[in-house]
């Protein structure tokens, strides 16, 4: 379910939160259902159960998850979350089209290479 990259610079807590962000973005995680144990995640990733529960915590004051005493933690199911992911992406989007008109990019070249990218099986 979450591969963590140790190649990556950014740190494990952040990698786990995105990657718990798009499970629960794309649907892939629903609405409230259970989320793996801080204890059984950390030992299959086999990292600190501190830097799950720094992740968890992280995903709770964003509205990603919710905790109940004694069972765990569960997936909210806000819909709210998916159009803030979108309305950001797409605001970092606009900074790089600006970026590219400064650098005299063409809107025709931004676009085939936009399609481009889209097709790519990476992302």
């Amino acid at each position: 379910m979450i591969v963590i990259d140790y190649q990556n610079r950014k740190p494990i807590y952040e990698q786990i939160v995105e990657k718990f962000q798009m499970l629960i973005i794309k649907g892939i995680l629903k609405a409230d259902s259970q989320m793996p144990s801080v204890r059984s995640l950390a030992a299959e990733l086999s990292i600190n159960p501190n830097t799950i529960q720094k992740a968890y915590a992280i995903l709770e004051q964003q509205g990603y998850i919710y905790p109940i005493k004694g069972r765990g933690n569960f997936v909210s199911g806000d819909q709210a979350l998916k159009q803030q992911k979108e309305e950001f992406y797409f605001g970092k989007l606009r900074e790089i089209i600006k970026e590219g008109k400064e650098l005299g990019i063409e809107k025709e070249t931004c676009l085939s290479k936009t399609a481009e990218f889209y097709e790519e099986d990476e992302l």
